[in-house]
């Protein structure tokens, strides 16, 4: 759009938040599951401000993280996902780039899809931000989605851990007792590290080892390194054993296979 504007090729109308939004399309490139694409796609094609039909907690957090992607800058804590649509809306040309976009993302998939749970928008190995990843799982429910500062999270509501890590840790901003070693040991098993100050009996502790007795869930998600705005979903997976602790050297088994 800004070549376009620059060219003096014709554009659509700017909308009120115009430069915060336009941006936002270069941070979607790595989008590349049909879920987000044809869903999105849909929504980008509404010729109303009105949100579209989104009963289904599935469609409704779908939305979410495409509002949240887009519009953050634009959002405050207290903007509704209506309000939050409506902004978008206000933003036809943001709005036609994001469809060109996603056609062409589209072309990208290179994996079958692996659905974890109906109410859930996350396809296994596909790639996500942090905040698409707690959109999708329900995490608040304003437009807005706040920071995931650390690598774990726990959802009470959703009774799931969240376990994001990177690969390589060579650059960024890790300091000794951050580098933590979290590794694949094979196709199906990962190495990983809990934070530095988790105990094996803690609270956390045995959340991680006894998730399958409570019912609770574990969602892997790594990047290879911190220039990677996206992480893979590499799925659920399920406690195998752990060795010491502060912090605690877990091995995870994983419902499917690295691709």
């Amino acid at each position: 759009s800004d070549l376009r504007y620059g060219a003096g090729l014709p554009v659509l109308t700017s909308g009120p938040e115009e430069e915060k939004l336009r941006p936002a399309c270069g941070r979607l490139l790595h989008v590349d599951d049909l879920g987000r694409i044809e869903g999105w796609s849909e929504w980008l094609r509404e010729t109303s401000s009105r949100i579209p039909d989104s009963t289904s907690p599935r469609r409704s957090r779908l939305l979410r993280m495409l509002v949240a992607s887009v519009a953050d800058q634009a959002l405050s804590n207290t903007t509704t996902l209506e309000e939050g649509f409506a902004i978008l809306r206000q933003h036809p040309q943001v709005c036609a780039e994001l469809l060109q976009l996603l056609e062409s993302l589209r072309s990208r998939v290179n994996h079958l899809p692996l659905t974890w749970r109906p109410d859930v928008p996350l396809t296994i190995h596909a790639r996500y931000t942090s905040k698409e990843i707690l959109a999708a799982v329900g995490v608040g429910t304003n437009a807005k989605v706040a920071p995931w500062q650390s690598g774990v999270f726990w959802v009470p509501s959703a009774q799931t851990d969240l376990l994001a890590f990177t690969l390589d840790k060579t650059s960024g901003e890790f300091s000794p007792t951050t580098s933590y070693k979290d590794r694949a040991i094979s196709r199906e098993l990962i190495q990983w590290e809990s934070q530095s100050s988790t105990r094996a009996d803690s609270k956390t502790g045995l959340r991680y080892r006894q998730h399958v007795a409570r019912g609770t869930s574990v969602l892997l998600f790594a990047r290879l390194c911190t220039d990677d705005r996206a992480f893979w979903f590499l799925g659920p997976a399920t406690y195998v054993s752990h060795e010491s602790e502060r912090p605690m050297s877990i091995i995870w088994h994983l419902d499917h296979l690295l691709p």
